[in-house]
């Protein structure tokens, strides 16, 4: 007989680029916020992960607006790493923005505009409203087609049920169209919207699970609803401040949320919502949920971002801000001043901060495990462990790109396991920054404008140590 061979089949909706943090899960901590050693992706950085967690419980909590915490730490450390953690352990229902430094300075929004939006993308608001709900079992549907062209449009009548209760419903035109839609057919369990008509298909019925000898692994049984057919329930909507901004300050708001293209917003838009929002909240029909603002490379902010930032804070609607940056003492972008981490002291002030630490060679090894795993690249071991003493050599990040072109090396060879060999021929092939510094000085005379000073090549030379 002969072998049926099946062909393979892609799942196209799926998004399998590999990013440079998509191997972060969370932050790693158990019950009592106590770093494991690895988890979800995290490796090390204990005492920070462990300060995120103590912050992340204070988001969670809802109650403090207005507290910001500077992550601080040598390039490569898992700055970026730490906030993607805290985005992902907060779950959906918490707003998280996150904008790099320099995505303030653009020609199309002033700074300050640029700031307030973020800041509002960062603030959900919780939506409770009641609504009149049809729900039951499909028992029967029936639709009279009318037998001549042209003649009047279709009618039907659908029959519902409960447990304890059974009622007949005339169908017109658009639900009969709806209901085609949805394709309903008597054994479903359904619930219809009473204001806008909007059938929802909530599985089949228990009772008619034997009603076909195989079925698809998308159908979902469910209990015949209970009581009366119709029900008030609550419906919970998220949205962000931002969103409403942008719905209610032009006629085709809605799509501009799409297009990206918001504009500049007025004020008074934002203090109508604001009050509105007040009265909602109030009236107990709304809740505020203050989110998480992430600002990496802070330093690129200038005097008058800082300014603004330490205005914002004080307000009672501002979210949890988390900034991350790189730098020591370095110079307040605006200003002749030097500061810490290039922040103004005034606003260092406000900040609680967390200190990233160099990885360890036994740290990065687990790192290049795990990236290795994300990359779905095979290495041996001692592929692995000359990798590992490149990342401590040279850098964390440069020992991670070379996975990924060591994988295609080894294909080139028509090997399944990454070796030693791979290793070394990528790694002539791409230079880190110290052997490409060195090879620059060698050859500086040879490039247009390579005029150095005394003090630029003290710099080089520290580089190169």
């Amino acid at each position: 007989m002969a072998e049926l061979k099946l062909s393979e089949s892609r799942d196209l909706t799926r998004i399998e680029r590999i990013g440079a943090h998509s191997h972060i899960r969370g932050l790693g901590l158990d019950s009592t916020l106590e770093p494991r050693d690895v988890s979800e992706g995290m490796v090390g950085q204990t005492s920070a992960r462990k300060a995120a967690g103590v912050i992340l419980q204070m988001i969670k909590d809802g109650k403090i607006a207005g507290r910001a915490v500077l992550i601080a730490g040598q390039p490569g450390t898992g700055k970026t790493a730490i906030a993607m953690g805290m985005a992902k352990s907060l779950g959906l229902e918490t707003p998280f923005a996150m904008i790099a430094g320099s995505e303030l300075f653009s020609l199309e929004m002033s700074k300050t505009e640029a700031l307030t939006q973020a800041f509002r993308k960062a603030i959900g608001v919780r939506i409770k409203e009641e609504n009149e709900v049809i729900e039951g079992e499909v028992v029967e549907v029936q639709i009279d087609r009318p037998s001549a062209s042209g003649a009047a449009s279709k009618s039907g009548k659908m029959t519902l049920k409960t447990t304890e209760m059974e009622t007949v419903y005339d169908l017109g035109a658009k639900m009969i169209e709806a209901l085609g839609k949805e394709k309903v057919s008597s054994g479903d369990v359904i619930a219809i919207d009473k204001a806008s008509g909007k059938i929802t298909k909530l599985g089949r019925s228990f009772s008619r699970s034997r009603d076909f000898d195989a079925m698809g692994p998308q159908v979902k049984f469910v209990q015949c609803p209970d009581g009366e057919l119709q029900k008030r329930k609550e419906v919970v909507h998220c949205v962000t401040l931002h969103e409403i901004d942008v719905i209610n300050s032009r006629t085709q708001g809605f799509l501009a949320l799409f297009t990206g293209d918001t504009g500049e917003i007025r004020a008074e838009v934002r203090e109508q919502i604001d009050t509105k929002v007040a009265e909602w909240r109030e009236e107990g029909k709304a809740e505020i949920v203050p989110g998480v603002l992430f600002i990496d490379e802070v330093h690129m902010l200038d005097i008058e971002c800082f300014s603004f930032l330490n205005r914002a804070l004080e307000n009672e609607m501002s979210p949890i801000l988390v900034v991350a940056t790189n730098r020591g003492i370095t110079t307040i972008r605006g200003t002749n001043y030097k500061s810490p981490h290039g922040i103004p002291i005034d606003l260092l002030d406000r900040l609680l901060i967390i200190s990233t630490q160099p990885y360890t060679e036994d740290e990065i090894r687990k790192i290049l495990d795990i990236r290795s795993q994300e990359e779905d690249v095979e290495m041996s071991d001692g592929a692995k462990h000359l990798l590992t003493k490149i990342g401590v050599e040279t850098s964390l990040r440069y020992a991670i790109h070379l996975i990924t072109a060591a994988a295609l090396a080894c294909q080139k060879r028509k090997a399944k396991v990454v070796d030693l060999e791979d290793i070394n021929r990528v790694y002539h092939l791409f230079l880190d920054v110290k052997r490409s510094t060195q090879y620059l000085m060698e050859y500086q005379n040879q490039y247009m404008f390579s005029e150095m000073g005394e003090a630029d090549e003290d710099d080089i030379n520290a580089m190169v140590s």
